[in-house]
């Protein structure tokens, strides 16, 4: 079994009530356990556009599925909540679920990079794991209180 990270996100819709559906639709998932999920929190949105404010926070799992098969199962949940994924865009979602960490594993594969590659620039994504998991490490970055510590 493998300990993974997932962010969560929404900014379109009953916020909070996606989220917290989409937990219970991931652990419904075989080969996935949600041992944790963190506070929510509502945050301004990052880059580009006017848009609604984000309900984030993150998910702590236990999976027998490889990364590449877990990422398919969280675009396959998002896809039941009304997402469709345009490359490069960045506008307002009915649910975001970003494959943050994949145990110690570092990936760089088309359409798969773990860590994710803006986690460390990401208030939004660092407080919710260090709620999760105190002293958790990202690999090649540190631990999440330091990277936490370093955000303006």
């Amino acid at each position: 079994m493998t300990r993974a990270y997932v962010g969560l996100g929404a900014n379109l819709g009953d916020r909070e009530r996606t989220l917290r559906e989409a937990v219970s639709a991931l652990s419904a998932e075989d080969g996935i356990e949600v041992v944790a999920v963190s506070a929510l929190r509502e945050t301004e949105p990052v880059g580009v556009g006017e848009q609604p404010l984000y309900l984030n926070g993150a998910a702590e799992l236990e999976t027998a599925l490889a990364a590449r098969k877990l990422l398919g199962r969280l675009l396959a949940v998002e896809q039941r909540f009304g997402r469709v994924r345009v490359p490069g865009e960045h506008g307002p979602r009915t649910l975001d679920l970003d494959l943050l960490l994949y145990g110690d594993d570092v990936i760089e594969e088309d359409g798969l990079t773990v860590p994710h590659p803006r986690l460390h620039e990401r208030r939004f994504v660092l407080e919710p794991l260090a709620e999760l998991a105190p002293g958790l490490v990202v690999p090649g970055r540190g631990d999440v209180e330091s990277l936490l510590s370093g955000l303006h």
